[in-house]
């Protein structure tokens, strides 16, 4: 089980194939520009010529490329689909549920054991203990690679067998991370506006980011549970403070369209009468 080929060497395939290396795996690499494998080939892998030669070589294959479209090329090359035919494959692409679905059946086809992969972290973050990367697939085959593939991250997510649930579940965390991201933007605006030092703002969130982080996952399990009665946080008071986001934007002549939208979405809620409930009964407005 020491044996494992990596395809596809951008900068993430790069560091999964030296966490690889580091751990004393004997690496395959693989990649189009063949340059690419020099550097890794110096720290002890071993190049091969195709695609079909690389997987060849091991029982664990690990997929890393820059898209679905590059996916399907690799699949469909030469020889492929018969060198990966009883082995696992692994594709940590990020893609859509549907790439994810499609990926599954060639690889139900070919008697290819299937993992989809999602990572949550850039590849400086890679191989730490608490790195997370989603997978779903085959349950059988995650046990069984487990191991080795926790030479490139310390918490692996099981989301169990349906194929598509790593690739959806990464939407959902894109979509914090991006919904976030605009509102880092947004307060910046703000730091900005008030001649603030936006480097002290961004550290204040770094500060606070743990705890909010709890704070949401307790928001997940309050929305599993469908019970929206208050235990931390009213809806109302988050109808207040978007109301003064708003007007402060506005007051400032800064952009609002987040503002805008964050104090709209909280004042149908209130409308909806929902202003006595857990923050998380805003979902109620946005499923309608």
């Amino acid at each position: 089980m020491k044996k494992v080929t990596v395809l596809g060497l951008g900068s993430m395939g790069v560091t999964l194939a030296q966490l690889f290396i580091k751990k004393a795996r004997k690496v395959t690499v693989w990649n189009r520009t063949r340059q690419k494998t020099l550097p890794l080939v110096d720290q002890g892998a071993a190049a091969a010529a195709t695609a079909a030669e690389a997987v060849g070589d091991s029982p664990l294959v690990v997929m890393c490329v820059y898209d679905y479209a590059a996916v399907n090329d690799i699949l469909a090359m030469p020889g492929f689909a018969q060198a990966m035919a009883g082995k696992t494959l692994v594709q940590l692409t990020t893609g859509s549920p549907a790439d994810a679905t499609e990926s599954a059946q060639w690889a139900a086809r070919h008697g290819v054991a299937y993992l989809e992969g999602a990572i949550q972290a850039a590849p400086s973050q890679m191989g730490e203990d608490n790195t997370p990367v989603l997978i779903s697939g085959s349950e059988a085959a995650f046990k069984l690679h487990k191991q080795v593939l926790s030479d490139l991250a310390g918490n692996f997510v099981f989301l169990g067998s349906k194929m598509e649930a790593a690739s959806t579940m990464d939407l959902a965390t894109l979509s914090y991370v991006y919904g976030g991201f605009v509102g880092f933007m947004q307060g910046a605006l703000i730091a900005e506006a008030e001649g603030l030092d936006i480097s002290q703002f961004g550290k204040i969130v770094a500060d606070i980011s743990p705890s909010f982080g709890s704070f949401f996952a307790h928001e997940g399990k309050v929305i599993q549970s469908k019970d929206f009665t208050i235990t931390e946080s009213p809806l109302r008071i988050s109808v207040e403070a978007t109301q003064r986001i708003h007007a402060f934007a506005q007051a400032r002549g800064l952009n609002t369209e987040f503002s805008a939208l964050a104090a709209g979405l909280l004042k149908r809620a209130q409308q909806a009468g929902l202003e006595n409930k857990e923050l998380a009964a805003l979902i109620q407005v946005l499923r309608k």
